[in-house]
């Protein structure tokens, strides 16, 4: 199976593409886009890897699956598209952001910047069907996207890995711990803020502390 994705990645994922159940999942996702109308665009799929190039890779954030309104979702687990309002877990991520660095609010919740500079914006499903959450959930999304996570855990030395929630808390196992750093608490969403779970958990200010004493530049979140 031809994917559309960057080299670093190409390379390293080309025995999954070529795996019966990445057909069957090529086959739902090209119907669904068909029948319905689905987020990320096509194009924007593999935004996450695009973004982030293998070598480059600092952070994973792992997020669950995209924001299924119109206009939000852009294939980075957590962002969305310039000039759209950012969804209630959105706002809490960049309030934790700005009280955690001690400096003013970011006003813009497209994380390509972040991307960019190593921070690997991963959803374990990505696409979804508009207004229908988890509606391409369990179609072999996560098979793949599990995989990737074991790959950058072998790969990859010294990542942060942030785990916000139950469900990402889950793919812990993936996860080499003797040579990674595992962040967890709740989800950014307000069920979760609300009861004390997620504000002031300190993930932006720890992880940059670990990067630097890895001898690594840190990430410029703000």
């Amino acid at each position: 199976m031809k994917v559309n994705i960057s080299k670093s990645w190409k390379e390293l994922l080309e025995s999954e593409f070529e795996k019966k159940y990445f057909d069957n999942l090529v086959d739902f996702v090209k119907n669904q886009y068909r029948k319905y109308r689905c987020f990320p665009p096509g194009n924007l799929i593999f935004s996450a890897f695009d973004n982030c190039d293998f070598r480059n890779i600092k952070v994973v954030i792992i997020g669950q699956d995209p924001y299924h309104g119109l206009g939000q979702a852009n294939g980075l687990c957590f962002s969305v598209n310039k000039k759209i309002i950012s969804p209630p877990s959105l706002q809490n991520i960049l309030i934790e952001m700005s009280t955690d660095l001690n400096c003013t609010k970011r006003t813009n919740g497209d994380f390509i910047d972040l991307a960019k500079q190593g921070v690997m914006l991963l959803n374990s499903v990505l696409t979804v069907r508009e207004n229908n959450p988890a509606s391409h959930a369990n179609k072999g999304w996560e098979i793949f996207t599990d995989n990737v996570i074991k790959v950058i855990s072998k790969e990859k030395d010294n990542i942060v890995f942030m785990l916000w929630g139950n469900y990402a808390k889950k793919k812990r196992f993936l996860i080499d711990k003797s040579k990674h750093l595992i962040l967890e608490s709740g989800h950014p969403s307000p069920l979760s803020a609300n009861r004390g779970l997620w504000f002031g958990n300190k993930h932006f200010s720890k992880s940059n502390k670990f990067l630097t004493e890895k001898g690594l530049d840190p990430i410029k979140w703000v």
